[in-house]
């Protein structure tokens, strides 16, 4: 967790447009390493709703990238995050953003979100209105490149839970089941979460 923190800390300068450890109005209470701490990263959602990363703040997360036309690989990883949140004792909020957002406007993720039966604001497929999606990526530990012929993307998938304050408390790439500990992960977040 260390070298996610440090990660995080080498790349507010990107993503802020400001100095490493400055944080924007109002955000100042919040710790070092929170992802809230961002200059304004907005997003919208499949229903068009559009949201600040930060108004997350307050309750668990789990936060990933994706692409709509994806075939094969983002697919599973909603069906994942979907068993995900079955699997856990209360809601766990679930938001994926595309790195794809010249394709992938409101019509499409929700044609995606129909197609999986996934509804916001428990499972937001979103595209980033405002901010730095790169270095959003570096930050996550997702990366992705355009394939030759223009045929889709090459990319790892990565899931991130965001503690209440928007830390890092886990991740996860694995997708043929459920990672174990990061369900024990989500469950001590939202437990923390409740309890506060």
């Amino acid at each position: 967790m260390a070298r996610a923190a440090l990660a995080w800390l080498l790349c507010i300068p990107l993503l802020a447009g400001a100095r490493a450890g400055a944080a924007p109005p109002g955000r100042a209470d919040l710790p070092a390493d929170s992802l809230y701490r961002i200059a304004p990263l907005q997003l919208r959602d499949q229903d068009g709703a559009r949201f600040d990363l930060a108004s997350l703040r307050g309750r668990p997360v789990v936060l990933g990238m994706f692409y709509a036309s994806c075939q094969v690989v983002c697919p599973l990883q909603i069906d994942t995050l979907k068993r995900l949140q079955r699997a856990l004792p209360q809601a766990l909020q679930v938001v994926l953003i595309s790195f794809d957002p010249a394709h992938d406007g409101v019509a499409r993720l929700h044609a995606v979100a129909a197609g999986h039966r996934v509804r916001a604001p428990a499972f937001r497929l979103t595209r980033l209105e405002h901010g730095d999606l790169d270095a959003l990526g570096a930050v996550l530990g997702i990366a992705w490149r355009i394939l030759p012929g223009g045929g889709g993307y090459s990319h790892n998938v990565v899931f991130n839970l965001l503690d209440r304050d928007g830390r890092i408390a886990a991740r996860s790439e694995k997708m043929d089941g459920l990672d174990a500990d990061f369900v024990a992960a989500a469950q001590k977040a939202l437990a923390q979460s409740a309890s506060n």
